[in-house]
C-alpha cells in the first residue's frame, strides 16, 4: 500500500503523521507545567509492511525508521500477531476483529525513545474497542497497560478507562494509585489524556495530541525540517524537568523491580 499522494486529512484507520503538542502538569507539592511541540505516526499494522513513503523506512534505515524491534517482543518479529495474542490471552480478541493502529514515534536519524505508544484495536466496523498503552522508562524497561470497558463496548470520546499503576516511570511519584485514560479521535484530531491519581487526589495531568495529515514524503520532510532532533530532545527535556523538580526538593522514590507480568 502506498500512502496517499496528496497531504489531505486521512481517516482514523489510515496511515497518517500528526503534528501537535505534549503537556505535563504536576498538581501536588512543587507544581510544574510544560508544553512542548511533538509529532507522531499512526500506522495501520495490517498494511504497514506495504507502506512506501519517502524518508520513512519500514524495518530499514532512513531519516525516519519504524522498526519492529522497537515494539512488542522487541526481537524484530511481526507486531500484529503479538498484539492479537495479547487480545486472545485477555479474552477480548472477538471484539477486536478490525484494524490495529499503532500511534508512536519512529526513529529519527537512528535514535528513538517512546515514553508511550498506543495500540488502538478496532472492530470490523472501525469502532475503537481496546487500547494497549506500551510504556517505556529511561531505564530501558517496558510495560503494557491494556484498557477497555468491562463489557468491551466501543470507546467513545470522553470515556474514562482506568488501570492500576504498577510500573516505575518517574522517580518523583511512587508506584501506586491509578491511571485514568481518555481517547479522542475527531476528524483530523487525535489526542490522549492520561491523569495519574493517588490517594483520591489527582497528581499529574498528561495530554498528547495532534492534527493528522496523510503520510507522505512531504509530511515527513516537514517533520524533518521542524524537528530534526525530536527524540534526542525528548530525553533532554525529561532530564531537564527532573532537575527542576530535584532543585525544588521534591521527594525522590527509588526504582523498584519491574512487574513480572508483561501486560496489566
Amino acid at each position: 500500500m502506498k500512502a496517499a499522494a496528496a497531504p489531505g486529512v486521512a481517516g482514523p484507520l489510515d496511515a497518517t503523521v500528526c503534528f501537535g503538542a505534549v503537556m505535563h502538569e504536576r498538581h501536588v507539592g512543587a507544581r510544574n507545567r510544560f508544553v512542548y511541540p511533538t509529532a507522531f505516526l499512526r500506522l495501520p499494522l495490517g498494511s504497514v509492511d506495504r507502506l512506501s513513503v519517502p524518508l520513512l523506512g519500514i524495518d530499514r534505515f532512513n531519516a525516519f525508521a519504524f522498526l519492529s524491534r522497537d515494539h512488542g517482543r522487541r526481537d524484530g518479529s511481526p507486531l500484529l500477531p503479538w498484539m492479537r495474542e495479547i487480545l486472545r490471552h485477555h479474552g477480548v480478541a472477538e471484539v477486536c476483529d478490525g484494524e490495529v493502529v499503532l500511534q508512536t514515534m519512529p526513529r529519527v536519524l537512528g535514535y528513538v525513545f517512546n515514553p508511550v505508544s498506543f495500540w488502538c484495536c478496532h472492530d470490523a466496523a472501525g469502532k475503537l474497542r481496546v487500547v494497549l498503552a506500551e510504556v517505556s522508562n529511561t531505564f530501558g524497561e517496558h510495560h503494557n497497560y491494556l484498557v477497555h470497558h468491562p463489557d468491551c463496548r466501543p470507546i467513545e470520546h470522553g470515556d474514562e478507562l482506568r488501570a492500576s499503576k504498577v510500573f516505575h516511570v518517574s522517580p518523583f511519584f511512587p508506584v501506586r494509585g491509578e491511571y485514568r485514560f481518555r481517547f479522542e479521535s475527531r476528524g483530523a484530531v487525535h489526542a490522549v489524556a492520561i491523569d495519574y491519581w493517588d490517594g483520591g487526589e489527582q497528581q499529574l495531568t498528561t495530554r498528547v495530541g495532534g492534527r493528522a495529515q496523510a503520510l507522505t514524503g512531504g509530511a515527513m520532510r516537514k517533520w524533518l525540517l521542524r524537528y530534526p532532533f525530536m527524540t534526542l530532545g525528548i530525553v533532554a527535556r525529561i532530564h531537564w524537568q527532573a532537575l527542576r523538580l530535584a532543585l525544588k526538593r521534591v521527594s525522590f522514590h527509588r526504582k523498584p523491580l519491574p512487574p513480572i507480568e508483561e501486560t496489566t
